[in-house]
């Protein structure tokens, strides 16, 4: 009978996570289209969320002491940290932006590139080997996405290239996460991971900001609901906490097979809501060749991992076995991303397979541990 409650506590926190990673991209849609609340500024939008992610980070950590800062040196904040913020805020930017080009749906279909951008960028930094069924699966999901693309009624060419740029922003801070922060042996949970990444992001947005969305916020009437942002800011932060309580109670493939779910789920919620989200059957047929070379990619990286594994004999046994997994299995790719958007029971951090959920703003993926994910991912409205 306790075995039964645990798997209803299970599947409803993946239901949980579902309804939040679904719920903030559409409401972060929903503030940044002018056809509807009218917000057009994504960094001002982004900045928000990092400012706020980060004040509840030192909340946590100096009032409340919930947790312990990690030992943070200058050389590790300076060679690690603003790099991997850099890009961070990057990917934020550029994934926002995207939205007020084009549709929620055919971004999720876009966004079936990130293992292939997290391949290419690993491959040039040394941290994976080129393989021919790797290099297959990827081109694979490269002739979906142009498929998909070609079908687009409302393909949008600037709109394309900030979602696939922010995409490969994304790909070269997990690549980065895992070369700089690996090699250091540092492990952030999600509080510490909000607390040193989301103020550097924020500096890094603040120039951007300056230059491109001050002078249009002195000459245009916009709008500033603090409880829209208020609760559109805490979605995404509640987004992040259920996505760690799900991986502290599942696996990776059932992480992976929920991520699929959603984004069928978010592509259908988008048609419904969104007038221009129209999709084809062009795009879904692009869009399911893509996910056939996702699913291919993954079974080769959970085969390669589990041919190493040695044989179990009780629960927590396997439990165990299965978190070294997650700690080998650093090129499993998570769709979408969960971003924006992390830690690691016993894993190394940032290493690219994180679960990368665009629609989690502050915590930027990476592996799972006890207390959360580790902040070095992607968020993306």
């Amino acid at each position: 009978m306790m075995v039964n409650k645990q798997l209803v506590l299970t599947y409803i926190y993946l239901l949980v996570y579902i309804l939040l990673s679904s719920g903030v991209i559409l409401y972060n849609k929903w503030v940044l289209s002018p056809k509807y609340f009218n917000f057009p500024l994504p960094i001002a939008l982004t900045m928000i969320h990092m400012g706020f992610s980060g004040l509840v980070a030192f909340l946590l950590i100096r009032v409340f002491k919930v947790v312990s800062p990690v030992k943070m040196t200058f050389e590790i904040y300076a060679t690690c940290v603003i790099p991997i913020s850099a890009f961070f805020a990057s990917s934020l930017w550029f994934g926002n932006t995207a939205y007020l080009f084009i549709s929620v749906a055919f971004i999720q279909m876009l966004k079936a590139l990130m293992p292939v951008a997290t391949f290419v960028m690993a491959v040039i930094c040394g941290t994976d080997k080129l393989r021919c069924d790797v290099f297959l699966n990827m081109l694979l999901v490269s002739v979906g996405v142009v498929v998909s693309s070609y079908g687009e009624i409302h393909f949008n060419i600037v709109g394309t290239v900030y979602q696939v740029t922010g995409i490969f922003a994304e790909a070269l801070r997990l690549v980065l996460t895992q070369v700089l922060l690996q090699k250091k042996g540092l492990t952030l949970n999600p509080i510490t991971s909000l607390y040193y990444i989301a103020p550097c992001s924020f500096v890094f947005l603040f120039v951007p900001w300056y230059l491109l969305e001050k002078p249009e916020m002195e000459v245009s009437q916009i709008q500033f609901n603090f409880w829209i942002f208020f609760s559109n800011a805490l979605c995404a932060l509640a987004l992040n906490f259920s996505i760690f309580l799900v991986i502290g109670r599942t696996g990776a493939v059932t992480i992976r097979v929920a991520g699929v779910l959603k984004d069928w789920i978010l592509i259908a919620l988008s048609t419904l809501i969104f007038s221009e989200s129209t999709i084809t059957t062009l795009n879904i047929t692009g869009y399911a060749i893509a996910l056939c070379g996702v699913v291919m990619y993954n079974y080769l990286k959970i085969k390669d991992v589990r041919a190493v594994q040695l044989p179990v004999d009780s629960v927590s046994d396997r439990i165990s076995k299965e978190l070294k997994m997650e700690k080998k299995s650093s090129d499993l790719y998570v769709p979408d991303d969960i971003t924006k958007n992390i830690g690691g029971k016993g894993t190394r951090n940032g290493s690219p397979d994180s679960i990368v959920d665009e629609e989690a703003p502050f915590i930027p993926s990476s592996r799972v541990s006890h207390l959360g994910r580790s902040p070095l991912s992607s968020y993306s409205a």
